[in-house]
């Protein structure tokens, strides 16, 4: 008698989402495929330290002070956490329209534009926004099929839509967002402190040991991006925005972000509330039953010779049958409703917020 086991095989929602990242821990760990700098970073900085612990620190932890190794130990462990926690985290990826969705704001948009003749170019989908008497435009994504929300720009690494994108950073091996975007920028300070402890102590070191080797242009190098960030918090601006001069233009209009308070803007940036991810990456998305046959001995009840019984066709169905693929929808970034209207040309030239990616 053959028994029928089913399997039940899950299938998790990040398995299906589109873009180009790799999950890992059942979704919780988030990268871009794009590896190999993350990889050469932890290189970096993990001998880096592992000679200057082994080396340095054993000299000056007994002819200056025990607790240099202790402080040095700790800025490393600090770094360490906050680029790792910037490189597994959701930096904000917005969730791309389901199809229901992307036909009803293509409905939307034909309603409002009309029907375009042969031969001639559509009107750019983009609707105008007003935040602190500034206009602000939102543009239409058509690989997400979405109005991309301010601030928001399409990674063409990562190939996702990323809410207050910053910029891609290979060193991190992730988009930098709005939700790792603090991580970030605590990786930096103290990536920075850690540098400068380092090479400070390795000029003590050398110092002690009468011998005069320079380490002041590696000072002057290494450091350098934690100043620009600071600025950019300070400003209430993402790099790509400093990039692309969104807010220092030609046209000389004022960021709508800022507070005019270098505090305030600080605080927003980095000690806000972190808005919780909207990408749902495990969720259960669907079920297959995977049959196995094992082999039970004789079956109990035997049938007269020369009868045989023929399987109806719908328990033949049933038995082979497996559940069709079916697909959940994947909880979407909202935009505030308003009808897309296309730019006159009386009206008065705006900056655009399509911000590009760029590479930290």
């Amino acid at each position: 008698m053959s028994v029928m086991i089913a399997r039940k095989k899950v299938i998790r929602k990040w398995e299906k989402l589109p873009g180009r990242n790799t999950f890992c821990c059942d979704g919780r760990i988030m990268m871009a495929r794009q590896k190999g700098i993350f990889y050469l970073t932890l290189f970096l900085i993990v001998g880096t330290c592992a000679l200057f612990f082994a080396f340095e620190c054993r000299y000056l932890a007994v002819h200056l002070s025990p607790t240099i190794p202790v402080f040095g130990a700790v800025l490393f462990l600090f770094a360490m956490a906050t680029l790792l926690r910037t490189s597994f985290s959701d930096p904000g990826v917005i969730p791309r329209a389901l199809p229901d969705e992307a036909a009803f704001i293509e409905m939307e948009i034909e309603a409002t534009n009309g029907t375009v003749p042969p031969g001639q170019r559509p009107p750019p989908r983009i609707k105008n926004f007003q935040i602190n008497n500034q206009i602000v435009k939102l543009k239409y994504c058509y690989t997400c099929k979405i109005f991309r929300p301010p601030r928001a720009s399409h990674c063409s690494i990562c190939d996702n839509c990323v809410e207050r994108f910053d910029h891609h950073c290979p060193w991190v091996g992730n988009c930098v967002g709005k939700r790792n975007y603090r991580y970030f920028y605590l990786f930096i300070l103290s990536l920075s402190l850690l540098t400068i402890y380092i090479f400070s102590f390795n000029i003590v070191y050398v110092a002690l040991k009468s011998l005069k080797i320079g380490f002041l242009n590696t000072l002057k190098e290494t450091p350098g991006t934690y100043p620009f960030c600071f600025r950019c918090s300070s400003l209430n601006q993402t790099t790509n925005e400093d990039i692309k001069g969104s807010w220092t233009g030609k046209n000389r209009v004022q960021n709508p972000y800022s507070h005019g308070n270098i505090m305030k803007n600080c605080c927003e940036v980095l000690c806000g509330p972190l808005p919780p991810s909207v990408l749902d990456r495990r969720g259960i998305l669907q079920q297959e039953s995977a049959a196995l046959e094992s082999s039970a001995g004789p079956e109990p009840n035997t049938q007269e010779e020369g009868t045989t019984e023929k399987p109806s066709a719908q328990e033949t169905s049933g038995d082979s049958a497996l559940p069709e693929e079916s697909v959940l929808p994947v909880p979407t970034g909202k935009v505030p409703q308003e009808t897309a209207q296309p730019p006159s040309a009386a009206e008065p030239s705006v900056p655009s917020l399509d911000h590009e990616q760029t590479t930290h």
